[in-house]
């Protein structure tokens, strides 16, 4: 039963070690000072949510959790270096994230071009080591991950984002940008944690749309707090995506019925799991209440 399981005891250790690993992804030495702005823009700060699932689920399936951690970071890193990208001035032009600076205001929009290029290619050669994994592994992560990071996954959904701007949506629209540009990564973080031990079809399915439902509520959700909390509070700029004329679940549907929707993708995602028949799925009944209970 998830209720006897404690979600916080089992996140410290995981979340320790993929500082560790991420830290240690990125000391080598780098021109002109790109890796200063790589690890100001991946550690010290985040909820490490993407990583968290990848382990929880490969836990779950019995996975190999060498290649999970190598999964968590690589999904950590790509998420890292969406959002330095999505900060800078030619598409979100935000100056807060994680309750500091945003990278091109820290480094200058050239350098935080390039440490996201950066950061998006250590991914990629986080999953493909020369030895300990094999390669029909790294070949299945990797193909993941690109899938989800780009057109048919988080980049298509920020280019609809960016075309949106100023213009009305329609709820299947803006659930199309969302499950793109937020729901696929968070959906691969789980699959590539899946992927790393013995899965069959049915559990896979259920996987995949336990996935597909946490990370349209986490968009809900973030949606709401962004008319809801403060700024110091989120750690970014509150209210922006209002200010932009940006469409979100609560300009569209409004505050109530976004948060409707947040606790019917909750349900979603934990029929999903149960449907999964994993014995081992308590930390990740508890990742989706985590999701969708932040204070909104």
């Amino acid at each position: 039963m998830s209720g006897s399981f404690d979600l916080k005891a089992w996140m410290q250790p995981h979340l320790a070690r993929v500082e560790v690993a991420l830290a240690e992804g990125i000391a080598q030495p780098s021109p002109a000072d790109l890796g200063e702005a790589m690890r100001y823009a991946v550690l010290d700060g985040g909820k490490r949510l993407r990583p968290l699932l990848v382990l929880a689920t490969a836990e779950a399936v019995g996975g190999d959790m060498a290649a999970a951690l190598r999964a968590a970071c690589a999904i950590e890193l790509i998420h890292a270096y969406s959002l330095v990208h999505d900060d800078m001035p030619c598409m979100d032009n935000d100056v807060l994230r994680r309750g500091k600076p945003t990278v091109h205001v820290q480094f200058g929009e050239a350098s935080a071009m390039l440490a996201g290029d950066a950061m998006q290619a250590l991914a990629f050669e986080v999953l493909t080591p020369e030895a300990g994994m094999a390669p029909a592994l790294q070949a299945r992560l990797c193909a993941l991950l690109a899938r989800s990071a780009g057109h048919a996954g988080m980049a298509g959904g920020q280019a609809i984002d960016l075309a949106s701007t100023g213009k009305p949506l329609d709820e299947t629209t803006l659930r199309d940008m969302h499950r793109r540009k937020t729901g696929a990564l968070l959906q691969a973080s789980v699959l590539m944690g899946a992927a790393t031990g013995p899965c069959n079809p049915q559990t896979w399915a259920a996987l995949s749309a336990y996935g597909n439902a946490l990370g349209l509520a986490f968009q809900v959700v973030d949606d709401i707090l962004d008319v809801t909390q403060a700024s110091d509070k989120l750690g970014k700029t509150a209210g922006k995506d209002l200010d932009a004329n940006k469409p979100t679940y609560v300009t569209v549907l409004g505050l109530e019925e976004a948060r409707r929707q947040a606790r019917t993708l909750h349900e979603t995602a934990l029929a999903a799991l149960q449907r999964s028949g994993l014995p081992a799925s308590a930390r990740l009944r508890l990742l989706a209440d985590l999701v969708v209970d932040r204070d909104c």
